[in-house]
């Protein structure tokens, strides 16, 4: 079970979504032929001959090279060393229509902000972000009642049942440990003499 991170780009219509999806930004050239690293990146977005946007320019990405963790690009009308490195920091956008299909069980980020979490009848928080740690990703989610953020990992014993279009997010909370233990339970001092 997995989801595909990623700050949503601003949309007029936000209940529908928006209508970018980031694919990261403009690293440190590579080379002298207009390539560059992509830092952040979402590499389902970054395949050759994808349109992306940077800059307020669309272009399609002629050179797809590097590895998933740090891909090396070229867009069309990037031509050199200095073209790509005036480039550099910039995020690089794809249109949601363009976006490859997720398999079952996959996410994009934006689908998953703004759920609510559950676990059963108790409302534990809403979902802000999708961040990616290094073992998987996780949902912050921000307390119903306040306080500290709740990073739950976007696996399967955490998480039951994803439903996106129901705004609706169900975890496990035993798995997280989360669960109030009954009174004189192993560890509580409550009902211990």
């Amino acid at each position: 079970m997995t989801g595909r991170g990623g700050e949503p780009e601003a949309s007029s219509a936000a209940a529908a979504g928006p209508t970018r999806l980031p694919a990261g930004r403009v690293g440190r050239p590579h080379g002298l032929d207009g390539s560059f690293y992509v830092t952040g990146a979402r590499p389902l977005l970054l395949g050759l001959g994808t349109a992306v946007s940077v800059a307020g320019s669309t272009a399609a990405i002629v050179r797809r090279a590097g590895t998933d963790r740090r891909p090396i690009v070229r867009l069309e009308g990037v031509g050199d060393r200095t073209a790509a490195e005036a480039l550099r920091g910039m995020e690089l956008t794809v249109l949601v229509a363009d976006a490859p299909a997720l398999a079952d069980g996959e996410w994009w980020a934006h689908e998953l902000e703004g759920c609510v979490v559950v676990d059963g009848d108790r409302r534990l928080g809403t979902v802000s972000r999708l961040i990616e740690l290094p073992s998987c990703e996780a949902l912050e989610v921000l307390p119903a009642e306040g306080g500290e953020p709740l990073l739950v990992p976007m696996v399967k014993d955490a998480v039951r049942r994803v439903e996106a279009g129901r705004g609706r997010i169900e975890v496990n909370l035993d798995f997280l440990g989360l669960r109030p233990a009954p009174p004189g339970a192993r560890g509580d001092r409550r009902g211990r003499p």
